[in-house]
């Protein structure tokens, strides 16, 4: 699948639900920065002159000369979607007609004409098919019931449903960031690196292990930064880890394992949402968190399994509710962070080995240096 950071893809549950509205506001906060790229992609399933919405044809589809066809708008004033992402101060406004079977072919050939490179905001569900963006939000009405055929097959991939009520999304644009040309998303989430523990197994300090000439823990907190809205450091050593800029968040009660950590940095938090992380995991799948954060909605912990059955609850999200089970097991003289999830309402969620990688022993760490550098 062709992978594009500089793209943000603006997909929809249903007709009329303010998606091309949603690229025009992002358009507008964006192009007085940096050249913004407007795409409009037309997935045409077949030529018979049947429009796929139902009712009668416009055209488009039977008039596809050949498996695609790209076109660049030249008239804001168009009244067209098009014209009102370059009226909305996109730099140059595309529109991709494609047959459903060379998508592929289709955005490549756009990508000829605009540069791999480019920074930019697209409408499409289809395209999710065949292109990962930086950035993939879904627009739905707030009533709506269903998903049309095209949404409901990539709806499992957006980082993002927004909910409209045809008047307004409600959504904060300004939770979208654009950083070094890559669409990120900041969650109304807490970010928890767990760093108390003793390396016991490693035999030295795991979180200042250098991963590409930086501590690990350095490469960690980096790649949540902007992600999160408030980032925490779990340990008892507060010197150690000042230079990262982030609240130090002390144990309560030494001595009492990870779950101990947990609580003290649930409790710490500013925010109801928290994902929960070890430091010995250099690299985050941000996208599987981002899943993991929707999922948590109506539950109080989200853990991951992987296929053997093995848990990972410090790769987890945990829900501020999940305090009171957490305490209740810690005052029984409690210490295992599974003994928590019988008493809370626990959502399993799979993992899969390539994902995720944790650097417990040293044999583990020169593995995980050996492939990097080949």
């Amino acid at each position: 699948m062709l992978r594009l950071d500089g793209m943000l893809m603006i997909g929809s549950a249903g007709a009329n639900v303010g998606k091309t509205e949603l690229a025009c506001a992002l358009i507008k906060k964006f192009s007085n920065s940096r050249d913004i790229v407007g795409i409009k992609v037309t997935t045409i399933k077949a030529k018979d002159g049947q429009c796929p919405r139902g009712g009668r044809g416009c055209g488009v589809c039977s008039s596809l000369d050949g498996d695609f066809c790209i076109t660049q708008e030249t008239n804001r004033n168009s009244g067209k979607d098009t014209g009102r992402l370059s009226a909305a101060g996109a730099n140059r406004v595309f529109w991709l007609r494609v047959m459903k079977t060379h998508l592929q072919e289709g955005i490549k050939a756009l990508l000829d004409v605009i540069g791999p490179d480019a920074v930019t905001i697209c409408e499409s569900n289809s395209l999710r098919e065949a292109v990962e963006p930086g950035l993939f939000v879904m627009v739905k009405g707030q009533n709506a019931k269903r998903w049309k055929s095209s949404a409901g097959k990539v709806r499992q991939y957006a980082d993002k449903i927004i909910f409209s009520d045809r008047d307004r999304i409600d959504f904060d644009i300004g939770r979208v960031k654009l950083i070094d040309d890559k669409w990120i998303l900041q969650e109304r989430a807490t970010a928890i690196i767990m760093a108390g523990g003793a390396s016991s197994r490693m035999g030295v300090d795991k979180s200042m292990l250098p991963i590409q000439g930086r501590a690990m823990i350095d490469r960690i907190s980096e790649q949540l930064r902007n992600t999160f809205s408030q980032i925490l450091i779990s340990a008892n050593e507060a010197d150690k880890y000042d230079h990262l800029g982030f609240e130090i968040v002390p144990d309560r009660q030494p001595g009492q394992g990870p779950l101990m950590g947990i609580a003290s940095a649930l409790r710490a938090s500013a925010n109801e949402l928290n994902f929960v992380v070890a430091c010995d995991i250099p690299s985050i799948d941000l996208r599987f968190v981002r899943r993991m954060l929707t999922e948590a909605e109506g539950v109080d912990i989200v853990v991951p399994k992987t296929s053997d059955g093995k848990y990972e609850p410090l790769f987890a999200v945990y829900n501020k509710s999940a305090l009171v089970a957490i305490n209740e097991v810690l005052s029984s003289g409690g210490r295992k962070i599974s003994d928590v999830f019988g008493q809370c309402r626990v959502k399993y969620i799979e993992l899969q080995a390539r994902r995720f990688v944790n650097l417990n022993t040293m044999a583990e760490y020169e593995e995980f240096q050996g492939r990097r550098r080949a």
